[in-house]
């Protein structure tokens, strides 16, 4: 049975007792967080969060791309969000990997040079890391200046939270 097939069939239980269907699509919280995706992290507990509670928006190394950036106005101008908040974390895959080493060997193992993605965004700092995102997500034209824009750098072996000022 392959992975996919394994969650199916956990869907199939989750369905059974699903009670969630009555949330509302703007988050109870008003706050939307960006972060990475690592599977180490369940951000949601972290945070205290509940089904219905904040958005959710996760990429490698959790970075303000057009594509997460797009997804925050959308948060805030659809859907009320009236806070951000940018995590990265310790032991970030994007820490230990060079932007044009990643391209050459990813072009070495495919055989093929690719135009997209243009970047994976890798960075050697999270304290700057976290600082150059917050700066985007304030400095977007379409993010209101009044929404306040808070980062953190998640500690992978400890779980806190450390603020980045």
């Amino acid at each position: 049975m392959s992975v996919a097939d394994e969650l199916l069939k956990a869907n199939e239980e989750f369905v059974k007792n699903f009670n969630l269907g009555d949330l509302a699509v703007q988050p109870r919280r008003k706050v939307a967080v960006l972060a990475c995706m690592d599977s180490r992290i369940l951000f949601e507990r972290c945070l205290g969060l509940q089904p219905g509670d904040a958005h959710m928006i996760r990429n490698a190394g959790g970075i303000a791309t057009d594509d997460a950036l797009r997804s925050l106005i959308v948060s805030h101008h659809l859907l009320d969000t009236q806070e951000f908040i940018i995590i990265n974390h310790t032991d970030c895959g994007l820490l230990k990997v060079k932007e044009y080493k990643l391209r050459a060997q990813l072009a070495e193992k495919m055989g093929a040079i690719a135009s997209e993605p243009a970047h994976f965004y890798a960075f050697d700092d999270l304290e700057t890391n976290v600082r150059e995102q917050m700066h985007k997500v304030k400095s977007h034209p379409w993010i209101p200046k009044h929404i306040p824009v808070r980062g953190f750098i998640y500690d992978v072996k400890t779980g806190k939270l450390k603020e980045v000022v």
